[in-house]
C-alpha cells in the first residue's frame, strides 16, 4: 500500500486529532493500471462513513507504430467507505466499490459495470506523548500528545468483483471490474499534526493472489505524501493540500509464467482541498502524472479526479 503522514486540527464541532491520517486501499478494481494511491481517510477526522467518486482515464496504443490505433478508456468508481474505531489504538477501514468502465476503440464502444473488489484493513496506531518533567508528577493530568504517531495496517482485498478472462487480451488488462483473487495488504505510516499545517505519508505493499483462471496480477508497491495547511472560520475549516503518489507493478503471471511488458510504474502529482462543516466533510482531489512507464509504454495514464462526502462518527 502506501506510506503517508498527516497533521490537522478542526473546529470544535468536528474535532480533528493531531494523529489523524490518510490511508490507502489497494487498486480500485484490482487491476494493474488502477492506481492504489487514493487516500483511505480524510484530513479532518479519523472516524467516518461516507461516499466517494473516483474518475480515471487511460489511453492504450494497439501496436508499435506512432500511428497505431488508440483505445480510450474511462474508469468510474463509486465507493461506500468507512473508518470505524475499535478502541483507542485499533481501527478498521472498509471499502465497497461499484465499477463503471467504458472504452472506445476504432469507433466501437464497450462498457462493463458491477460490484468491484471489497477491502477491509485493520490498523494499529501508536501515539507519541510529551515526556514528563522532573517536577512532581500529577497522575490525574492527561498526557499531552506530541502530534507524532505511527500506524501499521494489515488487511485483505476480497474477490467480490467479477473477473472476465476474455478481457485479458486487451492492451490494458486493468480493464476489469475485479480480479477474482484474494489479495493481502500491508501498510505502514508516520503522521505528524499541528494547528496550522499537516503532512501525511503512507507506504503499502500488495501481495496479489491467483484467481481460478490461473491469472495473477503483479504484486504492487504504492506510496504517497501530502502537505496541507488549515484555514479556520467560526464554522468552517478549509484545508488545501499538495502531494504526490506512486505505484510500481510487477509482471502479471499466467499459468505460472510471467507475461513480459506487463510491469511498470506511475508517479502522480495532486492538488486538492477539504472543507469541514460541523460533522460533514467535503473533499476533492485532482491528479496528473509526472512520470510513467506502463505495459512497455503502450498504456498511458491521464488525469484523475476524486470527490467525497463523509459524515464524522
Amino acid at each position: 500500500m502506501i506510506f503517508k503522514v498527516n497533521i490537522s486540527n478542526a473546529n470544535n464541532t468536528n474535532p480533528c486529532n493531531h494523529d489523524t491520517y490518510f490511508k490507502v486501499l489497494c487498486d480500485l478494481c484490482g487491476c494493474a493500471t488502477s492506481s492504489s494511491s487514493f487516500g483511505y481517510g480524510t484530513l479532518s477526522n479519523s472516524n467516518f462513513i461516507g461516499v466517494r467518486y473516483i474518475y480515471q482515464n487511460f489511453e492504450s496504443k494497439n501496436g508499435i507504430f506512432q500511428n497505431s490505433p488508440i483505445s480510450k478508456e474511462q474508469f468510474n468508481t463509486y465507493q461506500l467507505w468507512a473508518q470505524i474505531p475499535i478502541n483507542k489504538s485499533f481501527y478498521l477501514s472498509a471499502n465497497l466499490p461499484y465499477q463503471q468502465l467504458s472504452r472506445n476503440f476504432n469507433s466501437v464502444k464497450e462498457s462493463i459495470n458491477g460490484i468491484g473488489d471489497a477491502s477491509i484493513i485493520g490498523w494499529y496506531k501508536h501515539v507519541f506523548y510529551k515526556k514528563e518533567t522532573n517536577q512532581a508528577i500529577d497522575y490525574n493530568a492527561q498526557k499531552q500528545a506530541t502530534g507524532h504517531s505511527i500506524q501499521i495496517g494489515l488487511g485483505v482485498k476480497l474477490p467480490t468483483g467479477k473477473f472476465e478472462q476474455r478481457l485479458t487480451d486487451n492492451i490494458n488488462p486493468g480493464f476489469q471490474v475485479g480480479t477474482g483473487s484474494l489479495d493481502g495488504v500491508f501498510s505502514i505510516g508516520y503522521n505528524y499534526g499541528s494547528n496550522k499545517i499537516g503532512v501525511n505519508t503512507l507506504l503499502s505493499y500488495y501481495i496479489k493472489g491467483e484467481n481460478k483462471n490461473d491469472y495473477q496480477f503483479g504484486n504492487q508497491l504504492s506510496y504517497s505524501a501530502n502537505l496541507y495547511t488549515i484555514f479556520k472560520t467560526s464554522k468552517i475549516n478549509f484545508m488545501p493540500f499538495l502531494g504526490f503518489s506512486g505505484d510500481h507493478f510487477e509482471n502479471i503471471i499466467q499459468y505460472n509464467e510471467a507475461i513480459t511488458n506487463t510491469n511498470g510504474y506511475v508517479i502522480n502529482s495532486s492538488l486538492g482541498t477539504e472543507i469541514a462543516f460541523k460533522k460533514y466533510i467535503l473533499g476533492t482531489n485532482f491528479s496528473l502524472p509526472l512520470s510513467q512507464e506502463l505495459f512497455g509504454g503502450n498504456v498511458t495514464s491521464k488525469h484523475r479526479f476524486t470527490l467525497y462526502l463523509n459524515y464524522a462518527l
